[in-house]
């Protein structure tokens, strides 16, 4: 029966440790009195953490980080943290993100200066190898054609030297054939010229 007795009075003990919160948009008064019918000594805004010491169905005796404790509306305890502490939690996570991605932006803006270089000159060199394969391309077509020519003309010769040699052989012939008169004629006449 002791023993029995000893759990139901450290039962509590045990639920005290519970952590509650301040609903939202609230300022709740903490009390001496254990019905809150005195004036409130404190008031605690919405989000305010509390330790429950103990709790009835109307009021909760608690007890602040501070050590300060008092009665307080147990109505208006929730044990989820309210919206409020959720937002103001979420936007300083959300500010401390943000300065860490700044860090982060400026710790690769070297490199990613060095990488938008670099894909401009890929840019560069990718369009001169194009204009490299197209006009090695037009090179191979003309050379294509060029042995084709060849081809075609293989056993002859060209005209400029074919007209070259004629226009060669008919002054070279004229002028032979001067002096060759000439020295015919002057066989006939002992050595003079006569025309």
């Amino acid at each position: 029966m002791r023993l029995f007795i000893s759990v139901l009075v450290l039962v509590p003990l045990f639920a005290s440790a519970q952590t509650a919160y301040v609903t939202d948009t609230l300022q709740l008064g903490l009390h001496q009195a254990s019905d809150t019918s005195d004036r409130p000594f404190r008031n605690l805004d919405s989000g305010q953490e509390l330790e429950i010491l103990s709790r009835t169905t109307y009021y909760a005796n608690v007890r602040l980080p501070d050590g300060a404790v008092g009665w307080v509306k147990a109505g208006f305890l929730v044990n989820d943290k309210p919206a409020k502490l959720i937002v103001a939690e979420t936007r300083a996570e959300a500010d401390r993100l943000a300065g860490e991605l700044e860090k982060l932006r400026n710790a690769f803006a070297a490199p990613a200066a060095t990488i938008d270089s670099l894909n401009e000159q890929v840019t560069d060199l990718q369009a001169r190898l194009e204009d490299s394969d197209a006009k090695s391309v037009e090179l191979g077509e003309q050379n294509a054609s060029l042995q084709k020519r060849q081809s075609q003309y293989k056993n002859s010769m060209p005209l400029q030297w074919v007209a070259g040699a004629a226009g060669f052989c008919l002054i070279g012939g004229f002028l032979f054939g001067l002096w060759w008169v000439d020295q015919r004629s002057r066989r006939r006449h002992g050595g003079i010229r006569i025309y």
